[in-house]
């Protein structure tokens, strides 16, 4: 089977795996993070196959809405990949990105590292920030039901992965404990481009959010 085989099955097989997920995690969010990963991939020397697997199948079960078990996904990329007969040492490979892709807290150290997961956790992190980042940040609050903004309640920027993991914290405070973060964490120079113009989208809407909050014109 080529590449271009292999890649339409994963598309079609990641479709149907996310067909009923939470508004920030599904089909879309794997569209726009392998979009993002091929435009990164232009600049830098890879295996694109790598990228492209990667980049399709690195959500196919968040934690997050699997009582915070890091394995599922792994696994469940593993038998799909295997079904599919990719070679043992792509699947190898792209089973490492899965697992340390993720964004765990200010104290989380990959155990991992290559070019192609430099570039899909870039991918990955750009659709964390900026308009669409905004965006998914109060959807999945919506979805947990937490307090927009609570002003008695301080940030955490320096939680364990577990602490991180298991924060009910107002949405506001994800601002200050993961996107406002990402842009120092960028691994390729496309990333670190892309994120800063995202970044300064993200301080224009928070200046705006305090000024409403306090009722200021």
């Amino acid at each position: 089977m080529n590449n271009s085989d292999i890649i339409s099955k994963t598309i079609t097989f990641v479709k149907e795996q996310l067909n009923n997920a939470e508004g920030g995690h599904d089909w879309f969010h794997i569209e726009r993070v392998y979009k993002n990963a091929l435009l990164i991939a232009k600049e830098e020397v890879c295996n694109l196959q790598i990228v492209q697997l990667s980049a399709l199948l690195h959500d196919i079960a968040d934690s997050k809405f699997h009582d915070g078990d890091e394995s599922v996904g792994p696994k469940v990329a593993r038998t799909f990949l295997e079904s599919q007969n990719v070679a043992g040492e792509i699947i190898d490979v792209v089973i490492n990105i899965i697992e340390n892709i993720s964004f765990k807290g200010g104290n989380f150290e990959k155990k991992f590292s290559s070019i192609e997961l430099d570039i899909v956790q870039d991918a990955d992190r750009l659709d964390a920030i900026g308009a669409i980042g905004i965006a998914r940040t109060f959807n999945y609050g919506g979805f947990k039901n937490r307090t927009l903004y609570d002003p008695e309640i301080a940030p955490n920027t320096n939680m364990s992965a577990k602490e991180y993991k298991r924060s009910q914290a107002p949405t506001i405070n994800h601002f200050y404990e993961k996107l406002l973060l990402l842009k120092d964490k960028m691994n390729t120079q496309t990333g670190k481009q892309i994120a800063q113009e995202r970044h300064r989208y993200m301080e224009g809407f928070l200046a705006q959010f305090y000024a409403e909050w306090e009722g200021e014109k």
